[in-house]
């Protein structure tokens, strides 16, 4: 087991209890709306150990899968490249590393800044899983085809050992995962 939720609680919310193993994917449902990503980032920083919670044992931290942000002025006067991210963020003794390549115009020196939100995401997922198989992650700024392509990276690695939780805003993975749970507003 490597992580325990007896049920997370909040003033605006509560989370159902639940397990995570290996082998398995949680999608947590959270909604869409104005509160998704605070609430996002509030559970992500519990699941990776950065925040203690007294209904939650973590016995392994989770990484979450973060979204590339560049600096304003780096993105102007030295972007950075594909390459270039993948060195500071990748394993390379992983297969992963260099998979994001398999797309045919993806090389070493495309600009991470010109890509879109589905190769753009499958490039921090990929750097993320070339030193983990124990994630975190969302399909935020990704189109429906892009989020499902994601989300068949996710399920073969989860069918390999890892362990995965989608922090998802819309129902779509609903009835291929291993638990499904949905957060429940609590009463004013």
């Amino acid at each position: 087991m490597l992580i325990e939720n007896k049920g997370i609680k909040t003033d605006t919310f509560y989370i159902p209890q639940f397990d995570l193993n290996e082998g398995e994917i949680v999608v947590l449902y959270l909604f869409n709306g104005q509160h998704f990503y605070d609430t996002e980032m509030f559970l992500k920083d519990i699941f990776s150990g950065k925040t203690k919670n007294e209904n939650v044992v973590v016995h392994k931290n989770l990484t979450f899968v973060d979204h590339f942000i560049e600096p304003k002025l780096r993105r102007l006067f030295y972007p950075v490249t594909v390459g270039e991210y993948l060195r500071c963020n990748a394993n390379f003794e992983s297969p992963f590393a260099t998979k994001i390549y398999e797309i045919e115009w993806i090389n070493e020196k495309t600009k991470v800044n010109t890509l879109a939100g589905n190769p753009r995401r499958l490039l921090t997922l990929y750097a993320t899983l070339s030193k983990t198989n124990n994630i975190v992650f969302d399909v935020v700024g990704q189109d429906p085809k892009g989020a499902e392509e994601t989300y068949e990276v996710v399920k073969k690695v989860v069918e390999d050992g890892g362990s995965a939780i989608l922090l998802d805003c819309f129902e779509d993975m609903k009835n291929d995962c291993t638990k499904y749970i949905e957060l429940q507003w609590t009463k004013k």
